[in-house]
């Protein structure tokens, strides 16, 4: 079996509200949820238990608040095989989220950043763990300033850098230096519009119809894998986990098993715990 890269995960880590409802509503519209879940979430901590879960080594970086959701979700990565050796307290909320998820799967996301954009790195503690794994993953629910810090750091180590631009931020010089300083930029096809800086690697979901890949040696796509989607919610946050994980065996291997844990995590609802098993990826690529 192929050994997968070692994981740094840098990000966010929620405390999700996933609202069902028929459809989603119109500007100044009411309408009744079909049910309402509250569970772990936060693209950060998506990504790293989907990392996980496809089998790498994954250590996550982030802050809970000091709050009554901080111990549920330390418990949720942890029993995901996710390291918390950079995991850290501060004071206040833990971040929040509403996901509102209709029918067919689409969805809308509101977010309550708490915890996520008032803690900072400890160089003594968070160097050493973001320079000892192979790829460092960031998304940009964070500060774009702890982000580059990051960045900086696995620069010096010599390590890949993939960045989740999402959600895309104001312009900054801090933010071009850090598009600059990655190893590939990963965005939807909202994201891709919003996106306004020169990546020389750049991944583009595609939703039912797959994702892209543009490199100075030219562009592929790599097709969907067929599925009826539950819930779209964590689907983007699996590919870019399981990208990341795959990423140093070559752009193809990683987008195909990308494009399939993707696809599967469409099938369970929830962010939190959608992603799929390395064995559950690899039995469905088999069977394409």
């Amino acid at each position: 079996m192929t050994e997968l890269a070692t994981v740094c995960v840098l990000g966010s880590v929620n405390m999700d509200l996933t609202l069902r409802v028929e459809e989603l509503p119109a500007p100044g519209a009411t309408v009744l949820a079909t049910s309402a879940m509250p569970a772990p979430g936060g693209k950060g901590a998506n990504q790293a238990v989907a990392a996980a879960r496809a089998g790498a080594s994954v250590q996550f970086i982030g802050a809970v608040g000091s709050d009554g959701a901080a111990p549920m979700l330390r418990s949720h990565l942890a029993d995901n095989n996710v390291g918390l050796d950079g995991l850290v307290e501060v004071d206040g909320p833990s971040g929040m989220a509403t996901i509102t998820v209709e029918d067919s799967g689409e969805n809308c996301i509101v977010v309550a950043p708490g915890a996520n954009t008032t803690f900072t790195l400890d160089e003594k503690v968070h160097k050493d763990i973001i320079c000892s794994h192979d790829v460092l993953l960031c998304q940009l629910e964070i500060p774009v300033r702890v982000a580059l810090t990051a960045a900086r750091w696995a620069a010096e180590a010599g390590k890949q850098f993939v960045l989740n631009a999402s959600p895309v931020p104001e312009r900054s010089p801090d933010l071009a230096e850090l598009a600059f300083r990655a190893s590939v930029v990963v965005v939807n096809e909202t994201e891709a519009r919003s996106w306004l800086y020169p990546s020389r690697h750049l991944v583009t979901t595609l939703g039912d119809e797959g994702s892209r890949y543009r490199s100075p040696q030219g562009q592929i796509t790599v097709p969907s894998y067929p599925v009826r989607p539950l819930d779209t919610t964590g689907a983007g946050d699996v590919f870019a986990g399981v990208l990341a994980a795959w990423w140093p065996q070559g752009a193809e291997t990683a987008l195909r098993r990308a494009n399939v844990a993707g696809a599967l995590a469409t099938l369970r609802a929830g962010a939190g715990n959608c992603a799929p098993t390395g064995a559950r990826i690899e039995l469905s690529l088999k069977g394409s």
